[in-house]
């Protein structure tokens, strides 16, 4: 149990380092960033969808839980919820006038549910085994890297400087801890918990992938763009392929 709560807690760590990746939109040239998005979305699509249906669905048949498709049916759900709801927007863009974002504090708010899900996710992943740990953890990763550059334009259009839109940012991911110490706990008091987590993060991750990032590549026309999407895609899913070698 030792290794699953360290293993746990350095995962959570790193995601919430990811945070600081923001700064990058300052130091990076303006027609690049867009073509830099274009491959990260896409290949976050494809690591997502590759370990919802490579690892996390398989390991929640195998568990023994009942009701798998129902978990998974609440996993699209409550992430439906609480995009509607709480403004949790998957936006992979900074914001600007052309692409205008929500207010900047239900934007932190969205953030701090969604790092804190994020720890839920990557600790009860570890208490079923170390490999889908990480392969969970990768696929979150990528997940966070578009995500952070995004929200920190939020932060700085909606009148943040760039140190205080950091420091937001940094201080919000770490609800993610907390996350994972409640993942942790109700694992190991609820029976079957980590079992229902795993189907219904295959839920959540399906509807991130499909819901908001594919959306997004399907904006794009241009014939080399999309073949750029298009490999992105595969090489997330090739990914999580190759995480099988863990097992």
């Amino acid at each position: 149990m030792l290794s699953v709560i360290l293993y746990s807690l350095i995962s959570i760590l790193i995601i919430s380092t990811i945070s600081i990746i923001g700064i990058t939109v300052f130091f990076t040239n303006e027609k690049k960033l867009p073509n830099i998005l274009l491959f990260l979305i896409s290949f976050s699509a494809g690591a997502l969808l590759g370990d919802a249906f490579i690892h996390l669905l398989p390991e929640a048949m195998d568990s023994g839980i009942n009701h798998v498709p129902i978990a998974v049916i609440s996993g699209i759900l409550a992430f439906f919820v609480l995009e509607k709801f709480v403004q949790w927007r998957h936006c992979h863009q900074p914001t600007s006038k052309e692409h205008p974002h929500p207010l900047a504090t239900m934007n932190l708010v969205g953030d701090a549910f969604h790092n804190f899900l994020d720890g839920v996710i990557i600790a009860t992943s570890y208490v079923v085994s170390i490999p889908l740990g990480i392969a969970t953890t990768v696929a979150v990763l990528l997940h966070e890297i578009p995500q952070e550059i995004g929200d920190f334009g939020v932060l700085v259009y909606a009148g943040y400087s760039k140190k205080k839109a950091l420091l937001m940012n940094f201080i919000i991911s770490l609800t993610a801890l907390l996350g994972g110490i409640v993942g942790l706990l109700l694992s190991k008091s609820i029976t079957s918990f980590s079992g229902i987590m795993i189907a219904f993060t295959a839920g959540g991750f399906i509807y991130i992938a499909t819901a908001d990032l594919i959306p997004e590549m399907k904006k794009e026309t241009n014939f080399k763009k999309t073949s750029i999407q298009l490999i992105g895609l595969l090489l997330g899913i090739g990914v999580m392929l190759l995480m099988i070698l863990l097992e």
